[in-house]
């Protein structure tokens, strides 16, 4: 048995070690960035659906408001609902009012109407995250994010 100086067996170990941490790193690195990339992109979207939902209660409620004729209802409910939809890119973005909902049954009763304000968002079109290595990675997202809210008025019989 031919015995080494303690010293050069620590050498020797070392020299096959080395580069092993670049190795792992550029292993585990994409799979971490793809994890990022996947929370950060589901957050923004949870993050716009959100606001989506809010900006179509704010104008139902804006809809409410006196105005004199239905038309200035409507635009009244779409811009106040435009309003907390700055930081989205305005040309993705569509609203629309509508005073008769479909599929509501308090709708058809006597004496109510029914005002939808909805609020629509193409992702596909315009995505808030770029997507990643274009389509060899796609993640499943929604094609349209929609927010909606609908408000029942009880009419004045004349």
């Amino acid at each position: 048995m031919v015995r080494t100086h303690p010293s050069f067996r620590a050498a020797v170990g070392r020299h096959w070690l080395r580069g092993s941490t670049a190795i792992e790193f550029a292993i585990i690195f994409p799979v971490f960035f793809l994890i990022f990339y996947a929370i950060v992109t589901y957050a923004l979207i949870m993050t716009a659906q959100q606001t989506l939902t809010l900006a179509a209660s704010e104008g139902a409620r804006a809809m409410l408001r006196y105005q004199s004729t239905l038309a200035a209802r409507q635009d009244a409910a779409c811009q106040v609902a435009r309003a907390p939809l700055t930081w989205l890119p305005q040309p993705a973005l569509n609203c629309s009012a509508t005073t008769q909902v479909t599929g509501q049954a308090s709708c058809t009763a006597t004496g109510y109407a029914c005002y939808a304000v909805v609020v629509t968002y193409d992702y596909a079109g315009s995505p808030l995250v770029p997507p990643l290595l274009g389509p060899a990675l796609n993640l499943p997202i929604p094609a349209t994010l929609t927010g909606r809210a609908v408000v029942y008025l009880k009419t004045v019989a004349s």
